[in-house]
């Protein structure tokens, strides 16, 4: 009986240890076949296609820029997982270098790169653009092969009307505001004047047999485009601001004020002529009392 139990043990025994055996060489085939199966993932690149260890560009910027003459443009580009890899600025015209890295690489001072600590914004800024700025910028890494973001900038001309930005002139006088915009890197449209939030029209109208002749509007080119309004008899009621609106440039406004004639001539012209009495009144103030002391 003793011998039988033994035998028994001895059998129970054999098949553990061969379980275990198995056991552990079954794992070790899995781990095998687990860490080869990622390596040949890696290998085909599958994981990769997911999470890239390239560098590459943020699409969601604007790349499209438009600013006013001597107002500082900014050109953001952004380049994820850039590694040691080099940021760059060309101007696409002349292919002249601008920026390498935080380094400017013109004379230009106008130039410049802003990047803060470790960020991944690479943005070029532009002081006092001009008209002659306008044009295609591209944003390029030092890979192999070589990847380019580009970027358009318009600086357009802001308008400008000639003379004061208050105008005072009598009843029944002639209004002519001169709006002046320059030449820019484009056809620069056309003009349309604003008196407050009605567009002036001046075409005639269906029903009339002219148009109203008394409001003109002139445009022609020179080194520019230049538009005249022209208003001949202003009443009061042609007081208001007037808005000189190009379809591609800022625009510009003055103040115009039509006042009756019984009004006196300081008013005509402005605080210049009231400024001018109060000087003359505070000199004459300031010599009689002199005089009267001087007699005391």
């Amino acid at each position: 009986m003793i011998s039988y139990l033994a035998s028994v043990r001895c059998s129970i025994v054999e098949r553990m240890e061969k379980n275990r055996v198995g056991a552990l060489i079954f794992f070790g085939v899995l781990t095998a076949a687990f860490i080869g199966g990622v390596d040949s993932y890696l290998e085909d690149g599958i994981l990769n296609s997911n999470v890239s260890i390239h560098p590459y560009f943020e699409f969601n910027v604007p790349r499209n820029v438009t600013t006013a003459v001597g107002q500082t443009a900014f050109l953001h580009c952004r380049v994820e997982q850039l590694g040691d890899k080099a940021v760059s600025w060309i101007r696409k015209r002349d292919l002249h270098i601008l920026t390498a890295g935080i380094l400017t690489y013109t004379s230009d001072q106008r130039f410049q790169v802003i990047r803060p600590d470790k960020s991944d914004n690479w943005t070029l800024q532009i002081k006092f653009p001009q008209i002659r700025d306008s044009g295609i910028y591209e944003c390029q890494v030092n890979t192999e092969p070589k990847m380019s973001l580009p970027f358009r900038l318009n600086v357009v001309a802001k308008a400008r009307i000639l003379g004061p930005s208050d105008i005072h002139v009598k009843s029944g006088s002639s209004i002519t505001l001169t709006c002046i915009i320059k030449q820019g890197p484009h056809d620069l449209g056309t003009v349309f004047w604003y008196r407050g939030a009605d567009i002036l029209d001046v075409s005639p109208h269906p029903n009339e047999l002219a148009g109203n002749d008394r409001i003109t509007i002139q445009n022609h080119w020179t080194d520019g485009l230049t538009s005249q309004l022209h208003i001949s008899s202003a009443t009061i009621a042609d007081s208001g601001n007037y808005s000189c609106v190009p379809t591609i440039a800022a625009p510009t406004s003055v103040d115009v004020h039509v006042i009756n004639e019984e009004h006196p001539a300081a008013m005509q012209h402005g605080n210049k002529n009231t400024a001018s009495l109060s000087l003359h009144c505070t000199l004459v103030y300031s010599i009689t009392v002199m005089v009267i002391k001087f007699l005391r």
